[in-house]
């Protein structure tokens, strides 16, 4: 029995491992390398592994980074099933589908360059056709239901917090008379947060991978939260100004409609004019309205009371891109929800290109950003930024709002550890290298486990 890591080792995206027993391989995650245009580069290389050889995938959740490289290995040559949740299934066919459109497009412009220089053209990563064969060979797990998935492996789904359908995954492992219990994390969700359960606990494991996204920082609290957001749309309204909102579509999108619809009067926001211009999250949220059984009670009591999830009354969904373009004559009172969330793509380049250099302009970061994407640079207060092709001065005033992440940060990580009444050694991944050691050496002072930072391609023995 063995654990081979790979992706969200040296970088924070890319989640990628895999555990071998009884000669059989079975693969967590599938993740997409997202960030600086070399990393981004690497997802055309050859995987560390023969895909042909893969016996199974268990994908803990639809965000790209964990699912964005499965069309992929199944272009090359993987054929057995992959374990979710049902939820997943669903969500992972619009975000692949969305991620094979673009990178077709992206692959069309780079053609376009290489062609002036005379230079091998390239093909796109996959195709839409990829993806749907991909789809097809997923199989859906709901949460607490235990199955055998290969002689000697044993898969069961906890609810995990972060979106619809996220998973923790329980491996028991059985060889030769001997059985292991593996949990990999997948990311774990903050407490508290709307429409989703907290994570769930887990009582016992002899090794545990766990991310470590936000493991040496704290959240805002909710209330801290709630009340930032609500001065800044007062602010925004006062300055005559639009508020932008670089938003992943899956997950935060639904959560930011959620607070909206929820404190629509309290908040002023009947003044304004509020756009979800992104059809992936348009599709999600619809998505996410069919799985009413995974919802927390308020929000349960919420859908009960007015029979769908509250949203605000003044919302429109900009399906075309036509629609799209008409919101940038808006010169105030415009709060526009567009992906993507890191700013690396999508609706919300053409957004910013608009309001990134009007002061009475407001942009809110409401997730991580991975270096070298825009929205890194934003974040990192660049007084001017490069939009396609383009240079504009920031002027827009700029707001981190950490409290809407759908990641644990450093107290939730450790309330989540702390439900583990064994001592199993933790593997942290999905991180920053500086973050992950820093992590490590607090899950060993504060919680006195063995803890360590695998490097990609190390292997440990269970």
């Amino acid at each position: 029995m063995e654990i081979e890591f790979y992706g969200a080792t040296g970088r924070i995206t890319g989640s990628c491992h895999i555990v071998r027993i009884n000669g059989r391989q079975v693969l967590l995650d599938c993740g997409l390398v997202q960030g600086r245009p070399e990393e981004e580069a690497l997802n055309r290389e050859d995987f560390p592994f023969d895909p042909r050889a893969i016996d199974a995938v268990v994908l803990s959740h639809g965000h790209i980074d964990h699912s964005g490289r499965l069309p992929l290995l199944v272009k090359r040559g993987f054929r057995g099933p992959v374990y979710t949740h049902p939820a997943t299934r669903d969500l992972a066919l619009v975000l692949l589908q969305d991620s094979a459109r673009l990178n077709e497009r992206d692959t069309d412009y780079e053609n376009r360059i290489r062609q002036k220089k005379k230079q091998p053209l390239i093909d796109p990563l996959y195709s839409t056709e990829d993806v749907v064969g991909t789809i097809n060979l997923m199989q859906g797990l709901r949460y607490g239901v235990k199955k055998e998935i290969l002689p000697g492996v044993v898969l069961r789904f906890q609810d995990a917090g972060h979106i619809l359908g996220s998973a923790m995954v329980e491996l028991w492992l059985s060889e030769n008379g001997r059985v292991k219990k593996v949990v990999f994390s997948g990311d774990v969700g903050q407490y508290d947060t709307p429409i989703l359960y907290d994570p769930s606990e887990i009582a016992d494991a002899d090794a545990v991978i766990v991310e470590s996204t936000y493991g040496d920082r704290l959240h805002k609290e909710k209330e801290q939260t709630l009340q930032e957001l609500a001065g800044i749309i007062g602010s925004a309204s006062h300055e005559k100004g639009n508020i932008l909102v670089p938003a992943f579509s899956i997950g935060r999108s639904q959560e930011l409609l959620y607070l909206f619809g929820k404190y629509a009067k309290e908040w002023g926001l009947e003044r304004w004019q509020i756009f979800l211009d992104s059809p992936m999250a348009i599709e999600a949220s619809r998505i996410y309205w069919d799985y009413p059984e995974l919802y927390d009670e308020e929000a349960t009591k919420l859908r009960r009371r007015i029979h769908e999830m509250p949203k605000p009354s003044n919302l429109r969904f900009t399906r075309h891109s036509s629609e799209s373009k008409e919101i940038n004559a808006i010169e105030h009172g415009a709060i526009i929800i567009a992906g993507s969330g890191m700013c690396n793509g999508g609706r919300i380049i053409y957004h910013l290109k608009h309001n990134i250099s009007r002061p009475e302009c407001h942009v809110l970061i409401t997730g991580y950003q991975a270096a070298g994407t825009l929205g890194r640079e934003l974040v990192e207060k660049a007084e001017t930024v490069r939009i396609r092709g383009e240079t504009f001065r920031v002027e827009a005033a700029l707001h981190t709002v950490g409290g809407l992440s759908a990641h644990a940060d450093q107290r939730d990580l450790l309330r989540w550890l702390k439900g583990f009444v064994t001592a199993p050694h933790m593997y942290v991944v999905h991180g920053e290298q500086q973050v992950k050691q820093h992590f490590s050496a607090f899950l060993q002072r504060e919680l006195g486990l063995q803890a360590s930072v695998p490097e990609p391609g190390e292997i440990v023995r269970l």
